[in-house]
């Protein structure tokens, strides 16, 4: 651990920490269907803002959002095949 590990380590915010809680918190009290419901609202909104921000339509948006997934990976044939 160098020294600016040690430094950041200590550096921790008290408001970070209190709305992490929060949001476990709230995330705890969520059903398993409600926690999919918001994870799937998410994806949506934030491919709305890709197709927005790029001006795309939603296939070549998801395109290129799987493509940058998989950059850095090892190449998998099956990733690339349509069934």
């Amino acid at each position: 651990m160098g020294r600016d590990d040690v430094i950041l380590g200590e550096m921790r915010s008290r408001l970070a920490e209190q709305l992490k809680k929060e949001q476990r918190a709230r995330f705890a009290s969520m059903s398993p269907a409600e926690r999919v419901a918001l994870t799937e609202r998410l994806g949506e909104e934030g491919l709305a803002e890709y197709m927005s921000a790029h001006r795309v339509d939603r296939p070549t948006a998801v395109r290129a959002i799987k493509r940058s997934r998989r950059m850095g990976r090892r190449p998998s044939r099956c990733f690339d095949e349509r069934p």
